[in-house]
């Protein structure tokens, strides 16, 4: 089977763009061609799939695939690449404003500027969610901030919560250690009943942080947008950050604005076009 794809990255966090209204997919299905496709050495290659369908003419519903086959609840960098796929070729008026459908909000994305050949997004992502039952963290603690997890035989001090998907962050003064083999860890421990998403944190200052990010499914990826948003509203939480901050990756910077007013999270960043073309899907 011969299956349309585009391929778009975010500050080197790559997915490809498959439509319903070319190629229609059971869940199964779709679990096994993220898994074929995102293979970098027999597929395509990329960290998942944006499976794009529509519900009416105001919003697209999109569903996220993890490299690994595994669906994923939500994705920031996910969401403003749909948000460039839909600009570029689904959009006969030249609209800027898109709405998506995830699994628990619809946000909206703008496409606010080209630059050169990336195109600047913005992104709601929603409200973050603290209490350890919505993130799901086995607990009999309501939140985890900044509380000691047993990982490994080793106590680390982290900060849970949900930005639509399950988020762990952990201050670090450095990262000269195998962050990737304690992320996985992390990821796979037994208190995070789907797994999680960890993101490894060194404050520079109030307005900008350093990130290293082991996204579940996927595990070191180039930036994570709901991974920014998480570090930024853990570091507030905590009281060391302010709520508009720059999240600096080792490929560039994303921003975020969680908004005191309507507790909103804002995330800022590039997308760029990568290439289109068909996979032959076995």
């Amino acid at each position: 089977m011969l299956i349309d794809f585009y391929k778009y990255h975010a500050l080197k966090n790559d997915f490809m763009v498959i439509e319903q209204n070319k190629t229609r997919f059971t869940k199964n299905k779709l679990s096994k061609l993220a898994a074929s496709i995102c293979d970098r050495r027999t597929g395509i290659g990329a960290d998942g799939i944006v499976y794009l369908s529509g519900t009416n003419k105001e919003n697209m519903k999109i569903d996220i695939y993890n490299a690994d086959g595994s669906w994923a609840e939500k994705s920031g960098n996910g969401l403003r690449i749909a948000g460039v796929h839909c600009y570029l070729n689904k959009n006969k008026h030249r609209k800027r404003n898109f709405f998506f459908q995830t699994t628990n909000s619809i946000d909206k994305v703008s496409i606010i500027k080209k630059v050169k050949k990336s195109y600047l997004v913005q992104t709601g992502l929603g409200e973050p969610l603290f209490d350890t039952a919505s993130i799901p963290i086995k607990s009999k603690q309501k939140y985890m901030i900044n509380s000691p997890l047993k990982v490994g035989g080793k106590n680390f001090p982290l900060t849970c919560l949900s930005v639509g998907n399950p988020h762990t962050v952990l201050l670090v003064d450095n990262f000269d250690f195998d962050w990737q083999s304690l992320g996985a860890d992390i990821e796979n421990n037994s208190a995070f009943p789907e797994k999680t998403n960890v993101e490894f944190v060194k404050i520079i200052n109030r307005h900008k942080i350093k990130v290293a990010d082991w996204e579940r499914g996927a595990g070191a990826t180039g930036s994570s947008g709901t991974g920014a948003a998480a570090s930024v509203c853990a570091g507030v939480i905590m009281g060391l950050l302010d709520r508009q901050c720059e999240v600096v990756f080792e490929s560039g910077s994303l921003f975020i604005d969680w908004s005191e007013k309507t507790n909103i999270i804002e995330l800022t960043g590039p997308v760029t076009p990568i290439a289109k073309g068909t996979f032959d899907f076995q």
